[in-house]
């Protein structure tokens, strides 16, 4: 019964650092991505408001509507 037990919590204990591991990695690839969004839309602001010379407001209808 105890050797059971102790390959059991092997088991888990395994799980949970290769889990541990995932969620680490995903962080790290949601910041990554969070940035780049942030910084193409920038990017897409100023160029808006360069080509309009105005300021750029996210919901804001265009002109033909």
């Amino acid at each position: 019964m105890t050797r059971k037990l102790e390959e059991q919590i092997a088991h888990l204990t395994r799980t949970v650092d290769e889990l541990s591991d995932i969620v680490a990695r995903q962080e790290n690839e949601i910041a990554t991505l969070t940035r780049r969004v942030h910084m193409l839309m920038q990017r897409e602001g100023e160029r808006d408001s360069q080509a309009t010379g105005g300021i750029v407001v996210g919901d804001e209808r265009p002109p033909h509507y």
